[in-house]
């Protein structure tokens, strides 16, 4: 079963550099967004299976986009891992209000992002 991904960063050659990790290493269907506000328009077009979202974006930020998908019943399932640079435990607790399912750091190895994306949501495909 393909999976697919929305991966959310401002960054183009992050987003696709993991679009292309997800989608020749695992297969999945990635779209991509460069910003919270897309990203909420597109889940509402296009529901994912799971969400990687950045932690530092300009204007609504990572954790807003989370709120914002968890605030709404359509949307509050979708799986989100965080992608950040800053993973210390302190950074952690920051976020655990959020809901999330995980947090990847940054920079990834394109090579086991999929396994790291995998291992965190619990996929055995």
């Amino acid at each position: 079963m393909s999976r697919k991904i929305l991966l959310v960063d401002d960054e183009d050659d992050i987003r696709e550099v993991a679009q292309m990790s997800l989608e020749m290493t695992a297969g999945w269907d990635v779209a991509t967004a460069s910003s919270g506000a897309d990203a909420l328009r597109m889940v509402a077009e296009d529901r994912p299976d799971a969400i990687l979202l950045d932690v530092m974006m300009p204007g609504m930020d990572g954790p807003a986009t989370a709120r914002a998908l968890k605030a709404l019943e359509d949307t509050a399932d979708i799986p989100i891992i965080l992608l950040t640079a800053k993973v210390q435990a302190a950074d952690r607790r920051r976020f655990d209000d959020l809901g999330i399912a995980g947090m990847l750091s940054k920079p990834f190895d394109p090579m086991e992002l999929a396994a790291q994306v995998s291992g965190v949501l619990g996929w055995t495909e």
